[in-house]
């Protein structure tokens, strides 16, 4: 994937964050994440790839833009498999609070994993512990591992969670052994890069969405980090709309290769709501917007930082750019 694709999809990140941080704080969901995959899908048709989206905002029937399956790019690149979550944290920014993206992750065609929109079960890791650990241990196993890999007593160790009902007996175990939590109320692809750039985070662990989880996993690559995941589906229904996507055993432990393959893996995110790795949008005055974004390479494991400054002329359409 050449690298100019990369520049091309910030800039549909860009305009998605831009689109939807008009939206911050006005408890409309619904009306951001249209915002969002509105700027997306009305751009991303020019970028010089032959792309279909294997993660998207549903099936054909669910979603009428950025479905699973949608042939996107103008067909004069190379094949590409497109991973897109327009708005990643949509009542973060309803409510106005922070962590939330808009992220496109794209590899070389038959790569990402076609994860149902499903819960997964994830153990994500830096560098120093990738390859090391197993999702299949209990959490208090997996801590006394990197604890002793990481040369790191348990009280100094902090482990990110989603602070949600169905983790409280997680919570408990980590309580219990010592450790430090940060507890995430949204923002599940974040939490999961946490662990794997310079943060306090050493471990994120627990459930959340199988997108996302794929998503986070290709930043992961990127960071030399891991991630291990386990689909988790609930209901015969789930479990036949895995294998119609190609997992004959959907419970079975998914590691790196199995979401997002061997081949060059591309992550690129823009800041709505600001977090810890990436601030959001940010007004200016004489009608300027200035976006935050990072872009990930695998294959040399770059991450790039891009700051921006948007002229904003009447509407986002016509917007002109200048990075800093």
């Amino acid at each position: 994937m050449e690298r100019h694709i990369a520049l091309e999809l910030a800039r549909i990140t860009e305009a998605a964050a831009l689109e939807a941080a008009c939206w911050t704080g006005r408890g409309d969901k619904h009306s951001a994440d249209n915002a969002a995959t509105v700027a997306i899908r009305s751009r991303i048709s020019s970028v010089d790839m032959d792309g279909t989206v294997v993660i998207g905002e549903g099936e054909m029937d669910e979603a009428p833009m950025l479905y699973i399956g949608e042939k996107v790019g103008n067909r004069r690149g190379p094949k590409i498999d497109v991973a897109v979550d327009p708005l990643e944290g949509t009542e973060t920014v309803a409510n106005g609070l922070n962590n939330a993206i808009s992220v496109i992750a794209a590899a070389p065609q038959g790569n990402l994993l076609h994860a149902p929109d499903i819960y997964m079960a994830k153990l994500a890791v830096g560098p120093s512990l990738a390859g090391k650990l197993s999702l299949d241990d209990p959490v208090e196993i997996t801590l006394a591992k990197a604890s002793n890999i990481l040369n790191k007593p348990l009280s100094d160790m902090t482990v990110s969670i989603l602070d949600r009902e169905r983790h409280q007996d997680m919570i408990s175990a980590l309580r219990e052994a010592g450790v430090r939590i940060k507890l995430l109320s949204h923002g599940d692809v974040m939490g999961a890069i946490e662990a794997a750039v310079d943060s306090e985070v050493d471990l994120y662990v627990g459930s959340g969405g199988a997108p996302e989880g794929v998503l986070a996993a290709a930043a992961l690559r990127c960071l030399g980090g891991e991630m291990q995941g386990r689909l988790l589906p609930d209901t015969p229904e789930e479990e036949k709309r895995c294998q119609q996507m190609g997992l004959s055993d959907p419970k079975r432990l998914l590691g790196m290769d199995d979401m997002v393959g061997r081949g060059n893996v591309l992550f690129v995110a823009t800041g709505v709501t600001s977090g810890d790795l990436l601030s959001g949008v940010r007004y200016l005055p004489n009608q300027k917007a200035e976006t935050h974004s990072v872009i990930m390479h695998s294959m040399n494991r770059t991450v790039s930082y891009l700051k921006t400054i948007h002229h904003l002329s009447g509407t986002l359409d016509n917007l002109t750019e200048a990075a800093i």
